[in-house]
């Protein structure tokens, strides 16, 4: 069998601290490291998109884009990538074609070389804007499929859904495992059936939340796939993903060699084990989050939403019902017509199963984000949503059956006035956009910061040369 060198896409940058520590990774905690990282040979580093975005803005008081600008000035021989969820971009709705447009190109302006684009319903219709868009502007674009199981999810449904993929331009597959539901025995499955379907690579995305992720991407890996995920291993395991050294390690001297230097990678991790024992001393990082939970081969839950669900009970005084919610996802899930649980999708199931529970009555109060899903404001669900399960929710409202984007009005001036005051480079309208009231925070303290500098550098003409 003729060798065949097997890529890595590192993400420790984003999925791997976003998965861990709720995304609160500061740039000034990856800027030592990334030159280092620089030198790895690594395929790519995921490094922006997801909740990257919101979380700069939201809770460590930064800019997404200068944070993208300098990871690109620092790691100037490595593609970065990110991960954009199709019409919803990084927000939470779905956002008109001309702001989409703006925002891809702006994020290959910036430095972004591989867009991984997915869609939480893998409805074709919502992502054609967004392929277009990336290759327009010359970047590598890498559909994901959300993997999930189900009575409809079988490989032929992954086979059909990978060739619209294909006709849509794609450059490369990803298979997206966000709720660690792969085993090894489904991963050779899968890979072989899409390796045979589409001649484009394959890049498989698994988390460990269930134990088994090293080796689904061993299997996957002889089956044909030309790319893994990995975390370097302070940042690995549990709801995270396979730890990079240890795949590098198996990897090695076989006919999937990745190439890549064990003694650089393990330098490396002395840095980020350094930060792991900082982000367990300030309590970001929870070491629960580091165990192996096969609730989620039950319940097909991701970690995260594992995480998120028992906030919402602690909140509401209700935490002893934690394992009534988790029995009640999948149930809301059928009734929604299997949406797989990835973001928004996840979010919106994994509340409605909350308010189901603590009420004590399904479906007596609902919220805005089901009743829209239920109506087909996300797009098309994989199964069909009962007649009358949908007039239960939503009453006489006619359910869309076109791309939802289709009913929106441009958007991208009306953003840009109404943001003009806070204004200071082209990319701001986008923040905007995705967060508006978070995005206006930050612009104020942004101004605040700015003026006290002035201040400052003011006070201190003054002293040289006082007036």
């Amino acid at each position: 069998m003729a060798k065949k060198k097997i890529l890595v896409t590192e993400t420790a940058l984003r999925d791997a601290h976003q998965s861990l520590i709720a995304t609160r990774m500061s740039t000034e905690d990856m800027l030592p490291i990334l030159p280092m990282l620089d030198k790895v040979g690594y395929h790519s580093l995921e490094c922006w998109g997801g909740a990257t975005f919101d979380s700069c803005l939201r809770f460590l008081n930064e800019d997404p884009w200068e944070r993208l600008r300098t990871i690109k000035k620092n790691c100037p021989n490595t593609k970065l990538q990110m991960l954009f969820r199709g019409q919803n971009m990084l927000g939470y709705r779905h956002y008109a074609d001309d702001v989409l447009e703006y925002f891809v190109q702006r994020s290959v302006a910036n430095g972004i070389d591989i867009i991984r684009i997915f869609d939480a319903l893998n409805d074709i219709k919502n992502l054609r804007t967004a392929i277009k868009a990336a290759k327009k502007e010359g970047a590598h674009v890498q559909v994901a499929i959300s993997y999930t199981t189900g009575p409809v999810f079988t490989n032929d449904y992954y086979v059909k859904y990978a060739k619209k993929i294909a006709e849509a331009g794609a450059d490369s597959i990803c298979i997206k495992d966000m709720a660690a539901l792969l085993t090894p025995a489904k991963t050779v499955e899968l890979v072989k059936s899409l390796k045979k379907a589409v001649d484009l690579p394959i890049a498989l995305h698994t988390h460990y939340t269930s134990g088994l992720a090293s080796m689904c991407l061993l299997k996957g890996v002889e089956s044909g796939a030309d790319i893994i995920d990995t975390a370097i291993s302070p940042l690995a395991l549990g709801t995270s993903h396979a730890p990079t050294e240890s795949m590098v390690a198996a990897l090695q001297g076989t006919d999937y060699d990745t190439g890549l230097d064990l003694k650089l990678l393990n330098e490396i991790r002395t840095y980020f084990m350094t930060l792991r024992e900082k982000y367990i001393k300030s309590g970001l990082l929870d070491p629960k989050m580091l165990a192996t939970d096969t609730n989620a081969l039950m319940y097909q839950v991701p970690g995260g939403m594992l995480s998120n669900l028992l906030s919402q009970l602690k909140q509401a005084g209700k935490e002893d019902q934690f394992t009534q919610v988790l029995e009640e996802v999948p149930r809301v899930r059928k009734d929604a017509g299997y949406p797989p649980l990835v973001t928004p999708t996840s979010q919106i199931v994994g509340t409605q199963a909350v308010f189901n529970v603590i009420t004590g009555e399904r479906y007596k109060m609902c919220t805005h984000e089901f009743k829209d899903l239920v109506a087909g404001k996300y797009g098309t669900t994989p199964v069909a949503i009962d007649d009358g399960f949908r007039k239960k929710i939503i009453g006489d409202e006619k359910p869309v059956t076109c791309r939802p984007a289709d009913l929106l009005s441009p958007e991208l001036e009306t953003l840009k006035q109404e943001c003009a005051q806070w204004t200071q480079q082209e990319e701001d309208v986008l923040s905007y956009a995705m967060f508006q009231n978070v995005a206006v925070d930050f612009f104020k303290k942004r101004r605040d910061a700015q003026a006290g500098i002035d201040r400052a550098n003011l006070d201190e003409k003054r002293q040289i040369h006082p007036v």
